[in-house]
C-alpha cells in the first residue's frame, strides 16, 4: 500500500498504479482514416488516443449498431472506460468495461485488435486486484516483439511488471525472490532488443532492490541514467523516476548493507549525475 510519499517501494509502483501508465492511457494502435469523423468507429478511436474517453464512449455506441463492428466498438468502449476508472476510480466504469469486454467475440479480431483485447483484459484484471492473473494474461504480448511497439510495447511492460510486483508482496520470501528475478530476466531480454527501453531500464534497478539486492539495484541505477539518451524524450521521464528510486530507496537499503551514511550515499548519487549532464 502506499506510504505517505504517494510511492510504495516494497511494491515500487507509484500511488498503487504502474509507473507509465499512471500518467497516460495506452494509445490504440490502429490506422485511423482522415476522415475519421464520417466513420463512428474511426471517430470513436480517434477519440480515445486524444484522451477523450466519454466521447470515445458514445461514438463506440453509436458504431455498434452496425452488426459487423459491434465487437470493435465494444473494445474501444472498453478501453475507454477502463482510462475512466483508472483516473476516477468510480467503480461503474470498471463494470462497464468488464461487460463490454465479456460480451464481445475476440475470434473475429485481427492480430492487432486481439492484442488491445488482451491488454484490456489485463488492464481490468489488475484493476479488480487480480495481479497475478494480469500478469498472466499479459505475458504473450511481454514476450512478443511483434504485436506493439513504442510507447504501447512500454506501457504494457510496465502493466506486467507492476502486477508481478504487486503479486509478490503477500508472498513468502522464497517466492518473491523468484517473482523479482522472472522481472529482471525478462528486462535483460528486453534490452538486448530495445536498447532504449526506460521501462526496462527502470525495472532492472528497481526488481534488484525489491530482491535485496542492493549493489546490483545501484549499478542498474547508474546504468539506466547513462543509457537515458537513447529514449525518445531523451530520458526525462526515466531519470526522474530513477531519482525518486534512488533516493528514497536504493539509498536506505545500501546504507544498512554497507554502513556507509545515507548522506554519503546521496552525494555518490549527485556526483555520478553531474558527470554525466549534458555539456
Amino acid at each position: 500500500m502506499p506510504n505517505d510519499l504517494g510511492l510504495n517501494f516494497g511494491c515500487v509502483t507509484i500511488g498503487g498504479m504502474p509507473r507509465l501508465a499512471a500518467s497516460a492511457a495506452l494509445m490504440l494502435a490502429f490506422v485511423i482514416p482522415l476522415r475519421a469523423a464520417d466513420d463512428p468507429l474511426s471517430h470513436a478511436r480517434l477519440l480515445y488516443n486524444q484522451g477523450q474517453f466519454e466521447a470515445a464512449v458514445n461514438a463506440a455506441e453509436q458504431a455498434r449498431l452496425t452488426p459487423a463492428r459491434a465487437d470493435a466498438a465494444d473494445l474501444v468502449a472498453a478501453r475507454a472506460y477502463l482510462e475512466r476508472f483508472r483516473a476516477s476510480a468510480v467503480s461503474g466504469d470498471l463494470v462497464n468495461a468488464r461487460e463490454r469486454l465479456r460480451r464481445l467475440d475476440p475470434q473475429r479480431f485481427p492480430a492487432r485488435e486481439r492484442a488491445e483485447y488482451i491488454v484490456g483484459l489485463g488492464e481490468a484484471l489488475y484493476f479488480e486486484g487480480a495481479f497475478g492473473a494480469a500478469a498472466g494474461v499479459l505475458d504473450p504480448i511481454v514476450h512478443n516483439h511483434d504485436q506493439l511497439t513504442g510507447d504501447a510495447r512500454e506501457r504494457v511492460l510496465d502493466w506486467w511488471a507492476s502486477a508481478l510486483d504487486r503479486d509478490a508482496k503477500p508472498r513468502p520470501e522464497m517466492d518473491r525472490q523468484g517473482v523479482y528475478q522472472r522481472i529482471r530476466a525478462r528486462m535483460d531480454d528486453e534490452l538486448a532488443v530495445h536498447a532504449g527501453s526506460g521501462t526496462a531500464a527502470y525495472w532492472l534497478a528497481a526488481a534488484a532492490r525489491a530482491q535485496g539486492d542492493v549493489q546490483a539495484a545501484w549499478d542498474a541505477a547508474q546504468a539506466a541514467w547513462v543509457r537515458a539518451p537513447l529514449m525518445p524524450d531523451r530520458g526525462i521521464a526515466l531519470r526522474a523516476d530513477l531519482d525518486r528510486l534512488v533516493l528514497r530507496a536504493i539509498v536506505p537499503d545500501r546504507a544498512k548493507a554497507t554502513a556507509q551514511t545515507p548522506e554519503s550515499l546521496r552525494q555518490q548519487w549527485e556526483s555520478f549525475k553531474e558527470r554525466w549532464v549534458k555539456p
